[in-house]
C-alpha cells in the first residue's frame, strides 16, 4: 500500500496541470486511503483518515484546550467537521454532537470513525454553512477546503459545487440553554458562516467558540491581507465576547492588536481563537 501511494505522490506535480488526470488521480488516492486500517489513538478510541491525527501531532495544544472545555459543555457543534477530529473527542466524552461537512471524501472518514468506535449522539449535516441558501462552490478537498476561489494555490479546477444553509435556519434556538463549545475551521469562509448565525451568537448561555481565522496567511493571488478579518472579531465583540490567542498564555487579544497587524506593525501568533464570555 505504502509503494502505491508513493508513486501516486510523484506523479502530482503533473496531474494538477491536467484537470481530468487531477480528478482520475484524486479518486484513485482516495479510495486507496479508505482501505488503510484505522488508528488506536493517545485518547483511546479509533481514528482513520489522519494518521498524523491519530498520532496526536496534529494541533496538540488545540487539542488539549479543546478537551478541556469538552468537560464542562453539553454539545459540541462543529462547523468543517473534515473527519470528525474533535467530534471524535467529544464523542468518546460521551458528549452529544452536532456537524456540518460538505467533502464527500471527509463525511466517509466520519461516518467510518462514528461507526468502528460504535457511538451514537452524532447529528451530520452534509452541507456547507454560509449566510444564505443555495449552492456554493467548494475549491479544494480533505483538511483544505475552502469557498473562496484561489485559496491557498487551489487549482480552480478543483471544484465541487455544495449545499449551503445557515445555522439560523438549521439549528435555530432548539439548543438554548445548552452549554455549547462551537469549533469552526473554514478556511477564510468565517465572516459568512457567523452571519448566519446571529441566534446562536445571542444564545443564553452564550456558547464558547474556537473559529480559525486568518489574517495574510493563504489569500488567494494579490491578496494581501483577509478583508474579514476585522470584522470577524468585531462582530464577536459587538455580541459581548472577549477573544484570546489559543496559545501557550491563552494571552487576551484586543481590537487594538487586530489593528495593529492589519497595518502591517505586528503579527499573528497564531490561527485559532477563543471567543467567550467572562
Amino acid at each position: 500500500m505504502f509503494i502505491v501511494r508513493r508513486l501516486i505522490s510523484l506523479f502530482r506535480p503533473l496531474v494538477d496541470r491536467f484537470p481530468r488526470i487531477a480528478n482520475l488521480y484524486r479518486t484513485v488516492r482516495n479510495q486507496i486511503a479508505i482501505m488503510e486500517e484505522p488508528i488506536v489513538t493517545l485518547w483511546g478510541f479509533k481514528l482513520a483518515g489522519n494518521s498524523n491525527m491519530a498520532k496526536g501531532v496534529f494541533e496538540p495544544l488545540e487539542t488539549k484546550i479543546v478537551r478541556k472545555f469538552l468537560d464542562d459543555v453539553d454539545v459540541l457543534v462543529n462547523v468543517g467537521a473534515n473527519i470528525g477530529y474533535y467530534c471524535c473527542h467529544a464523542l468518546s466524552k460521551g458528549k452529544s454532537v452536532i456537524a456540518f461537512e460538505p467533502i464527500q471524501q471527509n463525511l466517509r472518514y466520519l461516518y467510518q470513525n462514528i461507526i468502528i468506535n460504535k457511538w451514537s449522539g452524532a447529528e451530520i449535516y452534509p452541507i456547507a454553512l454560509h449566510n444564505e441558501i443555495g449552492v456554493i462552490e467548494i475549491y479544494g478537498g480533505d483538511t483544505g477546503a475552502s469557498i473562496i476561489k484561489g485559496w491557498a494555490g487551489i487549482p480552480d479546477s478543483y471544484m465541487t459545487p455544495v449545499p449551503s444553509s445557515t445555522m439560523d435556519i438549521v439549528l435555530g434556538t432548539r439548543l438554548q440553554g445548552k452549554k455549547m463549545l462551537v469549533i469552526i475551521d473554514v478556511e477564510g469562509a468565517e465572516k459568512g458562516v457567523l452571519e448566519g448565525a446571529t441566534k446562536m451568537l445571542a444564545m443564553k448561555p452564550k456558547p464558547i467558540w474556537i473559529v480559525e481565522i486568518v489574517a495574510n496567511e493563504h489569500q488567494p493571488d494579490g491578496v494581501e491581507m483577509n478583508s474579514d478579518f476585522k470584522n470577524i472579531f468585531q462582530l464577536f465583540f459587538n455580541n459581548g465576547y472577549q477573544a484570546f490567542c489559543v496559545d501557550e498564555d491563552m494571552s487576551p487579544f484586543t481590537m487594538d492588536q487586530v489593528n495593529s497587524i492589519l497595518e502591517g506593525n505586528s503579527r499573528t501568533t497564531t490561527y485559532n481563537y477563543l471567543f467567550c464570555v467572562k
